[in-house]
């Protein structure tokens, strides 16, 4: 999911200031005063405030803005829980807490895919009577379509994955806008207007968590405008937009009634209204939260220092505050192909300077997350512990890093770039700490903010873009696209996941061996077997040195009084937008 989606930090301030300020780094990381850091947690194993009620206006806010509200043009995973309010998919994910929460379901398909003999042809079956909210008939042509132009126009369309891209046996297809004849299309066919048939070019077991991608909502072709669809999306879901929605201004959703929840496994219209607001200061942000004038931090990342610190403090709050482990990986990433991370050496003295205990604690301490100490986070089958670059209480160590800029040619050190998301405070003061560990053995850095909505597509994520700038350390995070190592490492790992815009593999990682073992899981039916190909891939990364990964991320969530049911979803790795309710007076 992403969904992808954090990338992460940078500026300039003492690190022992930075954790008494976020309440990190080793004992009372809650800056608390010594009050116990535990929180009620009950949305992470159960839905809070079960109700059938439906009405009120549900309200988020945002640091920024979506990088888009295209289904098939968004990467974060926030975005991905978002669209569901207004874009409905082949198939879903149930709205349960826990493991339950990840097992796929039918959404407009009938049933989950019925894959060939030979694993290269997966076959999913429209419901009836499904409409857009025009009241015009949704077809397989429509899925079709969707796909056509989110995998196969990255001139136009390159914020989200490229899975189908990858994995659909499409001839040479040059997408919607350069080719208008979609028969020419090969890679998905549709015999008849509720049957759609994706066409491998070899067999791939884990296809049901791409169906229940976004870019599998239907979009109809003589409403798409490109790039600028997002501002009108044509809904499938139970919401629509109101009007035409100008990127960066408030965002109101209204009932779609042409949306028949009969067909839908999901109870995901409860509020009569949902509405967006952007660009809001993330303090004030929490206030609101707290006070109840607000209901969720869209991007769900948890809340800020200072209210992190009110909710600690107050039992009254913590009752209503969860802490669940998001399932994401915050890293940085190191690029090869800026110098002078060439050499693999002057990548190892940026690992064994990094000081991860001041980085956790520049997130926000121990109830933000765990230290991490290689690529794949504990809750993905495959995981080992393992930690390559390991350092003496993961404070980074003089005689290793003295020794790896000697190898590297600098002893002195060198100067580099680090870029982060400017809008994300926690971001920011995680940068910092990183700088200060680097800046004891001679390695200055540069501190490059970006905004959220453009970090991926425009800045860190484009190649050219980092050679320019010569960002050399970028920061990010990542969650699995689903539960699986496949879900977790392609997008960052594998070769051909490389874009020139909407890139996710931000070290450039292109190891023939790593492609080749993630293309081998790919076709492995057996879990254990994947799960073996999984912990050798994570141990090749590592190797690579173009990773630094310091936290298992965990967030403090808030839910207000006036919310329903709320739960943690394990799929989303946030709340389940989808599911949320108001409670009516």
């Amino acid at each position: 999911m992403s969904k992808k989606w954090l990338g992460l930090a940078a500026a300039g301030t003492s690190v022992a200031m930075l954790l008494t300020a976020c309440g990190g780094g080793g004992g009372n990381e809650s800056g608390s005063g010594g009050s116990d850091i535990s929180v009620d947690d009950s949305a992470i194993s159960s839905v809070v405030d079960e109700s059938t009620e439906q009405g009120g206006t549900l309200k988020y806010a945002h640091s920024d803005q979506f990088d888009s509200l295209d289904p098939g043009n968004t990467y974060y995973a926030a975005n991905w829980d978002f669209t569901r309010y207004y874009a409905r998919t082949l198939v879903t994910y149930p709205q349960k807490p826990g493991d339950k929460g990840q097992e796929p379901v039918p959404d407009m398909a009938t049933d989950l895919g019925e894959v060939s003999d030979d694993g290269l042809t997966w076959t999913y079956t429209l419901k009836k009577g499904l409409k857009f909210q025009d009241g015009s008939k949704i077809t397989s042509e429509d899925v079709k379509y969707a796909i056509a132009r989110s995998n196969f126009a990255p001139e136009v369309l390159n914020k989200g994955p490229n899975y189908f891209f990858q994995l659909l046996d499409a001839g040479g297809y040059e997408g919607p806008y350069k080719d208008e004849n979609l028969d020419d299309f090969k890679g998905v066919t549709t015999p008849d207007d509720r049957t759609v048939e994706f066409h491998l070019k070899k067999p791939f077991a884990e296809f049901d968590y791409l169906a229940a991608m976004p870019q599998t909502a239907p979009v109809p072709a003589d409403a798409d405008t490109g790039d600028q669809y997002q501002t009108n999306v044509v809904s499938s879901g139970p919401y629509k937009f109101e009007s035409e929605w100008t990127p960066g201004q408030q965002l109101n959703l209204v009932r779609n009634e042409e949306y028949d929840p009969e067909s839908d496994p999901l109870t995901r219209n409860r509020p009569d209204k949902v509405q967006v607001q952007f660009k809001q200061e993330e303090n004030d942000r929490d206030k609101r939260l707290i006070n109840g004038d607000l209901h969720v931090d869209v991007a769900g990342l948890g809340v800020e220092a200072s209210a992190r610190q009110d909710i600690l403090r107050s039992e009254e709050l913590k009752a209503n505050a969860d802490n669940p482990q998001t399932g994401f990986l915050l890293y940085f990433a190191i690029n090869p192909n800026v110098k002078p991370f060439d050499k693999k050496s002057c990548r190892e003295a940026i690992l064994y300077a990094a000081d991860k205990t001041a980085m956790q604690g520049a997130w926000g301490g121990s109830i933000a997350g765990d230290i991490a100490t290689n690529m794949l986070p504990p809750s993905i089958p495959g995981y080992k512990d393992i930690d390559p670059y390991g350092t003496k209480g993961n404070k980074g160590s003089k005689k290793k890093t003295e020794a790896a800029l000697e190898e590297c040619g600098m002893p002195d050190g060198f100067s580099t770039n680090i870029s982060y998301r400017s809008d994300r405070d926690k971001e920011k003061k995680t940068a910092e700490a990183l700088q200060q560990s680097l800046q004891k053995y001679g390695i200055k850095t540069d501190l490059k903010g970006y905004p959220a909505g453009t970090y991926t597509s425009e800045q860190a994520g484009s190649p050219e873009f980092v050679k320019r700038e010569e960002l050399g350390i970028i920061a990010y995070g990542w969650g699995a696209d689903w539960p699986s190592g496949y879900g977790f490492m392609s997008q960052i790992m594998h070769g051909d996941s490389i874009k020139p815009a909407g890139n996710s593999n931000l070290s450039e990682l292109d190891d023939p061996e790593v492609n080749d073992l993630l293309d081998e899981a790919a076709v492995t039916e057996e879990a254990a077997g994947r799960e073996k190909i999984y912990a050798d891939v994570n141990s090749l990364a590592m190797e690579s040195a173009t990773f630094l990964p310091y936290l298992n991320q965990k967030a403090l969530l808030y839910r207000p009084e006036s919310l329903s049911n709320v739960y943690f979803s394990e799929a989303y790795k946030m709340y389940d937008y989808s599911a949320l309710g108001l409670e009516q007076n």
